[in-house]
């Protein structure tokens, strides 16, 4: 089984992050939420590994300040 990375592992993380709050511009709270779902779904099936996937939506559903401490 794989494990999840939770350290930092993406070059140019601040471009990506970037792109991540400007494909929310100009959608409303439902159309942002749809475009969240495709991308997730679309890197969930990119990863392929169930596994991890699972790990990190019990990551994403922790504690905000637990998932803060244990990823970037």
């Amino acid at each position: 089984m794989s494990e999840l990375i939770r350290h930092a592992n993406l070059p140019r993380v601040d471009d990506v992050y970037q792109q991540l709050i400007a494909m929310h511009e100009g959608l409303d709270e439902a159309q942002s939420l749809k475009v969240c779902a495709r991308l997730i779904l679309t890197l969930a099936n990119h990863v392929g590994d169930t596994e991890v996937v699972l790990q990190a939506i019990a990551l994403a559903r922790a504690t905000p300040d637990k998932a803060a401490a244990t990823t970037v």
